[in-house]
């Protein structure tokens, strides 16, 4: 299991990171899946071989629940 860290940009407020954080929470390839609205970071676990889809998962919800948020790999 190897650990992921982005920088979350374009979250307006701490309610919108919560629910974000619940919609990520169901994708059941990642573990460990957490949003910061204070240091805008959102970290996640996964087996090496599904980083590709989980972030493809992740982007797809992100992209549906908040439109305008984007994430880079630190």
């Amino acid at each position: 299991m190897s650990k992921y860290k982005f920088k979350i940009k374009n979250l307006d407020c701490a309610n919108c990171a919560n629910a974000l954080e619940r919609a990520l929470q169901k994708i059941d390839i990642i573990e460990n899946i957490s949003i910061s609205f204070m240091t805008q970071k959102l970290t996640f676990e996964c087996l090496e071989e599904n980083k590709e889809q989980a972030l493809e998962k992740i982007r797809k919800i992100i992209k549906k629940e908040e439109p305008d948020v984007t994430i880079e790999e630190v």
